[in-house]
């Protein structure tokens, strides 16, 4: 048996569509989007450390842009069996993110600011044809 931090476990029973994971996952990818758009915070706390305030703008990762890092991190972590764990985890569209994250804001777990919406994340891409049908295996260094 796993063991998952109880907050998430209130938010799971709270809002039962997604399992614990999924919140999980979004915190590493908040963590690897911020690192690899260079605006990871130089007292960068662990994934999933509550920050009460708004991010600094210079911080600050919008929704497609966390979209694309979940999918390069997805694709990283699970390969083709992405799509999978999404499905398993109870995500089915890019939108399924956005719910996730302002879940997470609402339990004051994650930050926004007053521009950020929901709607960010709606249909940005397509989850079978990003993680699937645009599926490409990379070697290190390849471009």
């Amino acid at each position: 048996m796993t063991q998952h931090d109880p907050r998430l476990l209130e938010l799971v029973e709270k809002d039962p569509r997604y399992g614990c994971e999924a919140y999980e996952f979004v915190y590493a990818a908040v963590s690897y989007t911020a690192q690899k758009l260079g605006r990871a915070a130089p007292d960068d706390a662990p994934a999933g450390a509550s920050r009460a305030s708004e991010p600094e703008p210079d911080h600050h990762i919008s929704g497609p842009e966390l979209l694309h890092g979940i999918r390069e991190l997805a694709a990283r972590e699970y390969g083709l069996l992405a799509r999978t764990v999404f499905k398993m985890w109870g995500i089915n569209s890019t939108a399924d993110f956005g719910q996730i994250v302002f879940n997470l804001v609402e339990a004051h777990l994650m930050s926004k600011t007053d521009n950020d919406s929901p709607e960010d994340f709606r249909d940005v891409f397509d989850l079978d044809q990003a993680l699937v049908h645009d599926y490409r295996i990379r070697l290190d260094g390849a471009d």
